[in-house]
């Protein structure tokens, strides 16, 4: 039987295929605010704003490709049972060939209903218009994880994480809760890997690795690493 090995994957990742994060320094996102496109309160007073922002975002997937960090996750899979938890919401991750992925946040290229979070559809384009409606009448919206409202995949995450044999942590900075603190449900003795640059050790995480690499150089290295333990 493969080891279960669990990924916790951020916006570092997709950056380096040129996907930009609202973590950048100005505080924007795209040169938003990022309560105005990324919260239920900014989709409240300016809907047709946040329609056209994801219409961006979406546009903007289809000109982007997977990098060697999401490459690397993937292949992986050959010789480890690999799960993705995912904080972002394009789809990198399957393009590279990842087979078992939890959004935490969302997906992009998915629509759902305003009044029923659970009539969720795929988007067939990338553009959703003010007058486009669900199945059930309502007008369509983002299928993302807004500021101010729940994160419905967390017990999922929380459970596969506590079941790992091994832990990655790739592209976050861990400052965005609750996916931040998913780290704490893995079992103190499983090896654990923290790929970021400027990654630093976790107060009370045992068994902690880390690598201060950008993602791509350090999938690259985590490989080197499992492959010699």
């Amino acid at each position: 039987m493969k080891q279960k090995l669990v990924v916790l994957s951020g916006a570092g990742i997709s950056a380096e295929s040129g996907i930009k994060t609202f973590r950048d320094s100005d505080g924007l996102w795209e040169n938003h605010d990022v309560m105005d496109v990324a919260s239920i309160e900014g989709w409240n007073r300016n809907p047709q704003l946040v329609l056209e922002f994801y219409n961006q975002r979406r546009k903007q997937l289809l000109e982007v490709t997977p990098n060697a960090g999401h490459i690397g996750l993937a292949e992986l899979e050959k010789d480890y049972e690999v799960h993705i938890i995912t904080q972002n919401v394009d789809d990198l991750h399957e393009r590279a060939g990842s087979s078992h992925i939890i959004h935490l946040h969302g997906e992009l290229k998915k629509v759902r209903s305003v009044k029923n979070a659970f009539k969720i559809f795929d988007l067939d384009g990338w553009e959703v218009k003010w007058g486009d409606k669900a199945e059930d009448g309502h007008q369509l919206r983002p299928h993302i994880v807004w500021f101010g409202e729940e994160v419905p995949m967390m017990d999922i995450a929380a459970m596969l994480t506590a079941q790992a044999d091994i832990l990655v942590i790739i592209g976050t900075s861990l400052q965005v809760y609750p996916a931040a603190g998913l780290l704490h449900y893995a079992p103190a003795e499983i090896p654990k890997y923290l790929i970021d640059p400027m990654g630093e050790p976790v107060y009370g995480v045992e068994n902690l690795t880390v690598i201060n690499k950008t993602a791509t150089q350090g999938v690259a290295e985590l490989k080197s690493l499992l492959a010699t333990s």
